[in-house]
């Protein structure tokens, strides 16, 4: 079997098994399939998730049971505004031993784990906040002026609720750019939420199972990076990303008088990324320009903001990604 046939049946084995992970974790998050999606395209990925919703719509839960069923070592930190950096990544003590010899020892803060749930991460002042900021994005911490490696995989899933504001610290940008996604957890709709009423309050509830371990886990990610991606694509996300920074000669009027400032490198990556993702779980084996189109909002809400004449006036982040996404796609699919 040739190489290529090795990768078009290992990619097709993998969506077999996302598809029975996604079967497992409806059985407690139930209904909000787009939610579940993008937050397997971000572990997938390799990456992390900033996940916004009111509170009850069940985000605990579903980092809870992505846990279980991607076989990931989970640690919950609920952040506070007394909560400090040492709470996360731990500290040294100075430990006394049976001989009465002193020396300093590491205890392990809850960052070292696979899977960390940041709950309402923006309730915590900005200086522990950033401890999270190296771990994202190299994979270690330094504590000491010692470099500690986090574990393989490492994944941060937070929360935020979007309404409360009183005694909240609004995220940094160097900060939300570390998130591959931003996924906005919505009310489920009615017949959802009657399921979700019979499924809950009765004597037992259905349980999620294991479907992945961590190596396999591991595996999925770099079979993901070897899909490929093809040069429509790869030139629509080039497109896609620069047509909303206002100081490009390309940008269109609106995205000129209306945007502050646009996405970096980072958000062109994560689609690259995540595009590959989408195409994984709906069983292709390779990604389209509808997937760009897809993934637009997810990877670039949170990696460009508005001017203040454009909040002013009301407009919408959301409406100008899509509209102009759409606009670009219909554009590359007619050349095509």
């Amino acid at each position: 079997m040739s190489s290529a046939e090795d990768l078009v049946n290992d990619i097709e084995l993998l969506g077999e098994r996302l598809a029975s992970a996604k079967a497992s974790i409806s059985r407690r998050f139930i209904g909000q399939e787009r939610v579940i999606d993008l937050t397997l395209s971000a572990l997938l990925c390799g990456g992390h998730a900033l996940l916004i919703g009111l509170p009850g719509l069940g985000k605990t839960r579903l980092v809870e049971t992505l846990s279980t069923v991607m076989g990931l070592q989970g640690n919950r930190v609920q952040f506070t505004p007394d909560l400090m950096p040492a709470d996360i990544l731990g500290s040294e003590v100075l430990e006394t031993g049976n001989d009465g010899s002193r020396a300093f020892k590491f205890i392990e803060g809850p960052i070292f784990c696979q899977l960390l749930m940041a709950d309402e991460i923006n309730r915590a002042s900005p200086r522990t906040q950033s401890a999270l900021l190296q771990a994202m994005q190299e994979k270690i911490v330094t504590v000491a002026g010692e470099d500690r490696a986090l574990a393989a995989p490492f994944h941060v899933l937070a929360t935020q609720n979007p309404i409360e504001q009183e005694g909240t610290y609004p995220l940094p940008e160097a900060q939300l750019d570390r998130f591959l996604v931003q996924i906005d957890v919505p009310y489920p709709d009615r017949d959802t939420e009657r399921d979700i009423l019979i499924a809950t309050t009765g004597v037992s509830e259905e349980q999620a199972h294991a479907v992945f371990t961590t190596d396999e886990l591991l595996a999925a990610q770099t079979l993901l990076r070897r899909m490929p991606v093809g040069e429509s694509v790869v030139e629509m996300i080039l497109d896609l990303v620069r047509a909303f920074r206002p100081d490009e000669t390309d940008a269109n009027e609106r995205v000129k008088e209306t945007v502050a400032w646009g996405p970096g490198p980072r958000a062109a990556q994560a689609l690259m990324l995540t595009v590959r993702a989408k195409a994984l779980l709906d069983g292709r084996l390779a990604p389209s320009p509808e997937d760009v189109l897809d993934m637009a909002e997810p990877v670039l809400s949170h990696r460009m903001a508005l001017n203040f004449a454009a909040r002013a006036r009301g407009d919408s982040l959301s409406e100008l990604i899509q509209s102009t996404a759409r606009e670009l796609t219909g554009t590359k699919v007619a050349a095509a």
